[in-house]
């Protein structure tokens, strides 16, 4: 049990700066005048999950606090990101123009850093922790727990944020993330054994396992549908007359209740049903989800009926498909390089899904919202016969491996 408190409180603390961040931060320094072109380039601050990759290998290899490999990683990661939030609690956001701009972003990379590093010590401690048939749930935890973290300091901290300020707001996000950190002191992970070859050949030795190149292209291209197709699914809303309040409640809301729950569930049937099963019948969901999306507003009376349909069915299927990629991620990964092997594939998947999501604003711009949702759905189909290919190589064992 300790195992999977502590799981859960290291996946909402690392949602909690993601969530504040990214729903704050444009607003506010909308409002103190900063340019579009810049509060767009805000993006960039998330860099390092794209590139955690680099460094992944470093947790596999060396310790901070004898043979507490992933604790002492994790808890001073955490630490380290309380500082941070400390400091720019002292910069009041009215001055970051006049400070200069880029010294306070630069501090929310540093934040990003922190927080990335701790989440390859987690997904390595969860791979060396759960068995084969843990997995699934602990994926599903993992991507429930993650989006708790996100709507506690996007929602609930943010609507607090007129009462509370800057400073007192992101004392309580430290809070959070220390409270988040505190399970993990009554649970012993199991002992990690470090590899003894150089790092650079454990590294290139998972491009040397069977079927890797394949591998890595079903990674890249397994979201990518997904990634492609929900980032018009707000501006399509706001074209129907959807207002901001309304959007707030059904993707805040209903889209987040959603999304906990197909996580959960889809985390739970791929230890029922399998690896192989799970992952196609998953992505077909997404890609009826997508198409669920077509008609929204094309029609001089506004159904309702039709989108909140199709946020809960697109929620559900993503949350559910997640997991079980996620799952079979923690199957690829090696014995003494579990932080190495995990960072670097979902670095793959991060990086895809952002080249996808680039890509959707052009494609809804040339084809209208429903070819692009249409568009978006024959992307997820079109990865089902990679799937069957491996499944048929034996490169997706049915219920994965320990």
């Amino acid at each position: 049990m300790n195992k999977w408190i502590a799981l859960t409180g290291l996946y909402v603390a690392q949602g909690l700066p993601h969530g504040f961040f990214g729903q704050a931060m444009p607003v506010l320094l909308r409002e103190q005048g900063l340019d579009l072109r810049l509060i767009g380039l805000l993006s960039l601050v998330a860099i390092p999950w794209a590139l955690k990759f680099l460094w992944a290998p470093w947790l596999d290899r060396y310790s901070l606090v004898g043979h507490e490999y992933r604790r002492s990683w994790i808890l001073l990661m955490n630490a380290a990101a309380v500082v941070v939030l400390l400091v720019l609690s002292v910069m009041d956001i009215s001055d970051w123009l006049a400070l200069g701009i880029v010294w306070p972003l630069m501090l929310l990379v540093l934040l990003n850093l922190f927080i990335a590093t701790q989440d390859i010590a987690t997904d390595a401690m969860a791979v060396e922790n759960l068995n084969a048939e843990e997995r699934g749930k602990g994926n599903g935890l993992q991507v429930a727990a993650y989006r708790v973290g996100m709507i506690v300091s996007g929602g609930v901290l943010v609507s607090l944020f007129g009462s509370l300020g800057w400073s007192y707001s992101l004392w309580l996000l430290a809070g959070l993330l220390l409270l988040g950190s505190l399970p993990l002191w009554w649970f012993a992970p199991k002992p990690h054994t470090r590899g003894e070859g150089s790092m650079a050949h454990e590294w290139l030795d998972f491009f040397r396992q069977k079927d890797a190149l394949l591998w890595l292209v079903l990674l890249s291209v397994y979201k990518f549908g997904d990634a492609f197709g929900t980032p018009m699914i707000r501006p399509m809303m706001s074209d129907a007359g959807v207002t901001l309040e309304q959007m707030g409640w059904l993707l805040g809301t209903v889209g987040f209740a959603a999304g906990l729950l197909g996580a959960l569930a889809g985390g739970w049937l791929v230890g029922v049903l399998g690896r192989q099963f799970t992952l196609m019948a998953f992505l077909l969901l997404e890609a009826f989800a997508l198409l669920a999306y077509i008609g929204v507003g094309a029609s001089t009376t506004f159904d309702w009926v039709h989108l909140v349909s199709a946020v809960l069915v697109e929620h559900v299927a993503g949350g559910m498909g997640t997991a079980a990629l996620f799952t079979v991620m923690m199957d690829r990964c090696r014995e003494h390089c579990a932080a190495a092997d995990y960072a670097l594939q979902s670095c793959v998947v991060i990086v895809t899904g952002m080249i996808a999501g680039g890509l959707s604003g052009i494609s809804a711009h040339a084809l209208g919202y429903d070819g692009h949702f249409l568009l978006s759905a024959v992307l997820c189909v079109l990865v089902m016969p990679l799937i069957w290919n491996m499944i048929r190589r034996g490169d997706l064992p049915a219920r994965g491996q320990a």
